[in-house]
């Protein structure tokens, strides 16, 4: 049982938990959205700017095609319907930061709504739930403030570097139960947007925020209430989001008991908070602003988009085998038990290729599935290399595979093996004779068996009364007269032969 729900059942008033996510994704483009900066990550502050950054008089925007291609492949991802006719809207407020005073994004005709995402229940991995997503639609980043504390100062920077990046905005419905459950949509959405290449989600660059909204509907004599909802902003990694989200369901319960305070009371709003890493805890900001607030206006600087039926369904078509459709057809054609599938899939596309690759030479698909997830993906972490650095190609590592499959090695032999060709670089032939294993064939392992059987005259008695475990004692033995042999083989020939007595 997650954190969260332990607390739901373990206070005197039993809650829902009701959380929305708001998903900010930096677009894989090699310029911002309005204009021809670079939005490469790390440049020295302020030299990725232009008079459509800061907004000066006179700069025009000019849409980047390819962050709305970008956009649109997502929101079909995500079961989105896409409109034909979709603006661009000035959202009004300023903070040191955005010194235009307005951010170009969309408002009540965004590019897409009304789509899903399914993730696994974290309770019951084999039940899936369904989120809802309201709407995904383009905006473009602020820049980034940078306050130095240190020494006794209080100074902050600006750095306009990241204002104009674009920035795909996905709003979930409040259709979150739990701050497992928020993490567990994170994991599956990220990994989406990795399959569709159009982030890299790279957390500690900012490529990937999140704001959670979270309240708690409590049941009480009086009928149910809701808690005020309080926004947490700009959460950068999971287990912040996770923790945040935690840490805020305990705080809420424990407001409520202490102040009554409610949704929809005289005075109360809707409150933005922020998470502190280090004291782990929520820390109230401000009073949550509505989008009245913000005083929208269409720009008038941008000419709408119109997207026709047919782009769309090119789109559509175009989207290869998403990461929820890859893990079923593992599943089925390999016959890998669920979680198998799901490490694999979650290891990225090449990764799933590779293992692909391997399933079929080595004619073993879930010894190639153990392979894979115990040497393989050890040995890269070990080496720090991407599967495309491998020094293994799939092919290599599926003669191995055959060779176990076939008999020919076991499976102590085979780890020797491979580490072997990783480190010189050689087929599993060449590696075993490298090695000085040999195979040994069943005449010379039946001679062999009978002169052990012969020399253990009780080891035959006990397989004889039932005791079929006695004949591990002879496989010793039987390494020690020739390494090569194989236990399996040992083990099933030694059992032949007291048969046949």
């Amino acid at each position: 049982m997650a954190y969260t729900e332990a607390l739901a059942v373990s206070y005197d008033h039993p809650f829902t938990v009701i959380i929305g996510l708001e998903t900010h994704v930096q677009l894989l483009t090699e310029s911002k959205l309005f204009c021809r900066c670079s939005t490469t990550f790390g440049e020295p502050p302020n030299t990725q700017t232009c008079p459509v950054c800061t907004g000066s008089p006179g700069a025009l925007p000019v849409m980047n095609a390819e962050a709305f291609r970008l956009s649109v492949k997502t929101a079909v991802a995500l079961n989105c319907r896409i409109p034909e006719f979709t603006k661009w809207d000035r959202k009004q407020y300023y903070y040191p930061d955005l010194p235009k005073g307005y951010q170009i994004s969309q408002f009540d005709l965004p590019m897409s709504e009304d789509g899903w995402l399914e993730i696994a229940d974290p309770l019951n991995p084999d039940d899936v739930r369904r989120i809802g997503i309201i709407r995904a639609h383009l905006e473009e980043d602020a820049g980034k403030s940078m306050h130095d504390e240190a020494a006794g100062k209080s100074d902050t920077r600006i750095d306009l570097n990241r204002t104009g990046t674009p920035l795909l905005e996905i709003v979930t419905q409040p259709d979150l139960r739990s701050a497992a459950e928020a993490k567990a949509y994170l994991t599956e959405l990220k990994l989406l947007l990795m399959y569709l290449g159009v982030s890299d989600c790279n957390m500690q660059e900012g490529s990937l925020r999140v704001d959670a909204n979270v309240n708690l509907h409590i049941e009480t004599d009086g009928g149910k209430i809701a808690t005020p909802i309080v926004e947490v902003k700009n959460l950068n990694s999971f287990r912040a989001v996770e923790r945040a989200l935690t840490y805020e369901v305990d705080r809420q319960y424990h407001e409520w008991c202490d102040t009554g305070r409610k949704l929809g009371d005289p005075g109360v709003s809707k409150q933005t908070s922020g998470w502190d890493d280090a004291a782990q805890r929520t820390r109230l900001q401000r009073s949550k602003e509505e989008s009245s607030d913000y005083r929208y206006f269409p720009d008038p600087d941008l000419v709408p988009v119109v997207v026709s039926p047919e782009e769309v369904e090119a789109v559509r078509q175009a989207l290869g085998e998403l990461p929820a459709a890859l893990r079923s057809r593992l599943e089925s054609q390999y016959e890998l038990k669920a979680y198998d599938a799901d490490v694999i899939v979650n290891q990225g596309r090449a990764v799933v290729d590779y293992y692909e690759t391997l399933a079929a030479a080595s004619g073993d698909p879930r010894r190639a599935s153990n392979w894979l997830q115990q040497d393989v993906l050890r040995t890269l972490n070990e080496m720090s290399l991407t599967i495309e650095q491998f020094p293994l190609t799939a092919a290599g590592l599926g003669e191995l595979l055959k060779l176990v499959e076939q008999g020919d090695l076991d499976n102590t032999k085979a780890k020797d093996v491979f580490a072997h060709m990783l480190a010189h670089g050689e087929s599993a032939a060449q590696a075993m004779k490298s090695l000085g294993i040999e195979q040994v064939d069943d005449s010379a392992l039946e001679t062999l068996c009978q002169e052990l059987l012969d020399a253990n005259p009780k080891t035959i008695a006990d397989v004889q009364a039932g005791k079929m475990q006695a004949v591990g004692a002879l496989i010793g033995q039987a390494k020690k007269k020739n390494p090569n042999v194989n236990p399996a083989d040992v083990k099933r020939i030694c059992l032949e032969l007291i048969a046949r007595m």
